[in-house]
């Protein structure tokens, strides 16, 4: 029986936890794709594919949001007429939505490439994108169809199967272009040629992802249809809401989600300009593709993995933190935000430290051996892993603004640190010439505000006081120590026995430290170590020494 309640909670984590790990899959295609078409080839990816993601973020996930809220409640109250309504009208709407970004996308296209991030050659990637924008415009109402009708499994399973086609469908059609590539740049005598066929191959098969999708999706919908049209016999709608008061209500709903989601995900658009101009005037132009393919697909890639991660043991505390607000339950509400908090703290401090001490064999598995660019990378993974730790507690904190329907308070969160990381952005790359150090400052200054904001927020309708020494400044120093232990085995072993291996002992040896530290603090607790993997050890060891 306990063996199929842990299937049973781990499916529902699964599902529940889909965005994240869809993302995490999104991070993860980065790392094999700089093989497949260079870091060159990822740094001309990279504009075409941040503009699919923020435009996806408004015809997607915004207007998914958005009709799903108002078809559940007409479907809780069997108005299914008006319900089938709003679908065909958001579907329709999205439509046109989706049609004229693509046309923007298509039009603009050369302007985008030269102007906006400064790289002419991702034009053919950025032409790639308008078609995606399209097609996830349908994917986002059909989604929003099935999660307003209570089957959101059948929206999880097609976050899964989207982010694994990408997957495949970016590396695949990527190597193969890149390959085509190789050959025009021969005959051509330009090397870059090959690297614009792989960004653009690699944007093909993100298209062909989301053909796949829509088309599961729409066989779905044929299937379920029937059955859901079946209600109208039960209708007790009062009277038939107009297409005017539908697509009122869809904007309402849609344009301030769509603003905070598009704030809080603009920067790396950004940063790319900033950092190809202070690459162009410091005359490094001929590296700026190549450095920022390194920085967004290793780099970023690698930070933002390590941050999923750690948002992954917080999430699913917040639906019931807000659920608990919703109930007045103040003080359970309070002892579970308080849960959460030492959750990002353990996971996230650990995290970003051992991510910092194992850069350089981490850069190694990437190229093999010592060379300049193992320098590079293991230097910002050092400089940039603290943002691990504030992204965890901006997602915990922003998570709770929007479920407790704060949507106010988000949207001046995200407004205000965005305005402050581009001041910095700007100040510090294309002014003061900084290049990779100050784009670290400003995601420093963007995630800091995000997470001092949105707590202040928070605490001024919770009244919630951390417990500051076993929720924070104990995990902290069990990583810190930990981490110490982790630097001297990455120092002795390194040469010795390589980075695969300095990797995977450092890892244990800290991790089994980090727990054992955070038990004789009595940080983790019996009834913790129970839903670990591997708990039993520690508590069969706690209670030898006499902690537990």
């Amino acid at each position: 029986m306990s063996i199929q309640w842990m299937v049973k909670n781990l499916k529902n984590r699964i599902i529940l936890s889909a965005g994240i790990l869809s993302y995490l899959i999104l991070l993860f295609m980065r790392i094999p794709l700089s093989r497949f078409i260079g870091e060159a080839g990822v740094g001309l990816f990279a504009p075409a594919f941040e503009l699919f993601l923020l435009a996806s973020l408004i015809v997607s996930y915004s207007m998914s949001h958005a009709m799903s809220g108002i078809i559940r409640y007409r479907v809780k109250r069997e108005r299914y007429r008006n319900a089938g309504k709003v679908f065909r009208t958001a579907f329709f709407m999205n439509l046109v939505i989706g049609a004229v970004m693509a046309l923007f996308v298509l039009v603009f296209s050369s302007w985008i490439a030269e102007v906006l991030v400064l790289e002419r050659l991702c034009r053919m990637a950025v032409l790639a994108a308008a078609p995606c924008i399209l097609f996830s415009a349908l994917i986002g109402a059909l989604r929003g169809y099935f999660n307003g009708y209570g089957l959101g499994v059948l929206t999880a399973h097609s976050q899964y199967l989207e982010k694994i086609a990408m997957l495949a469908g970016a590396l695949l059609a990527g190597r193969a272009f890149y390959g085509y590539g190789q050959k025009v740049a021969a005959l051509l005598q330009t090397e870059a040629h090959a690297y614009a066929f792989g960004a653009l191959g690699a944007m093909l098969g993100i298209m062909a992802s989301q053909i796949v999708t829509l088309l599961h999706l729409l066989a779905l919908y044929i299937i379920y249809a029937g059955t859901l049209r079946g209600r109208l016999g039960q209708d007790n709608s009062r009277r038939a809401e107009t297409r005017f008061e539908i697509q009122r209500m869809l904007l309402g709903n849609m344009i301030p989600l769509a603003a905070t989601a598009v704030l809080s995900n603009l920067f790396m658009f950004l940063d790319q300009r900033f950092f190809g101009y202070c690459m162009n005037v410091t005359e490094q132009g001929a590296a700026r593709t190549a450095q920022w393919g390194c920085y967004y697909g290793k780099f970023a890639a690698l930070i933002g993995m390590g941050a999923a991660i750690s948002a992954l043991s917080v999430h699913g505390l917040t639906g019931k933190i807000s659920g608990a607000y919703e109930r007045e339950e103040y003080r359970g509400m309070r002892e579970r935000l308080g849960r959460a908090v030492r959750n990002a703290s353990m996971v996230s401090f650990p995290t970003a430290i051992y991510l910092a001490v194992l850069a350089k064999p981490i850069s190694e598995c990437y190229y093999g051996r010592p060379t300049a660019q193992i320098t590079v990378l293991s230097g910002w993974l050092q400089k940039g892993a603290a943002i691990i730790v504030l992204f965890t507690f901006c997602f915990l904190f922003g998570q709770l603004l929007h479920k407790m329907r704060m949507g106010k308070e988000l949207f001046l969160t995200a407004f205000l640190s965005f305005v402050v990381h581009v001041a910095v952005a700007y100040l510090m790359v294309q002014r003061l010439r900084m290049g990779a150090d100050g784009l670290f400052a400003s995601l420093l200054f963007l995630f800091g505000i995000y997470m001092a904001l949105s707590y202040f927020f928070l605490n001024r309708r919770v009244k919630y006081r951390p417990d500051w020494f076993p929720g924070i400044v104990f995990p902290c120093a069990a990583a810190a120590v930990s981490g110490l232990v982790v630097y001297l085995l990455n120092l002795v072993l390194l040469e010795t026995v390589g980075a695969v291996f300095t990797i995977l002992i450092s890892l244990v040896v800290g991790l089994f430290l980090y727990i054992f530290f955070l038990m004789i603090l009595r940080v983790l607790g019996e009834a913790d170590l129970q839903e670990m993997p591997l708990g039993f050890l520690f508590i069969v060891l706690g209670r030898n020494i006499g902690v537990l």
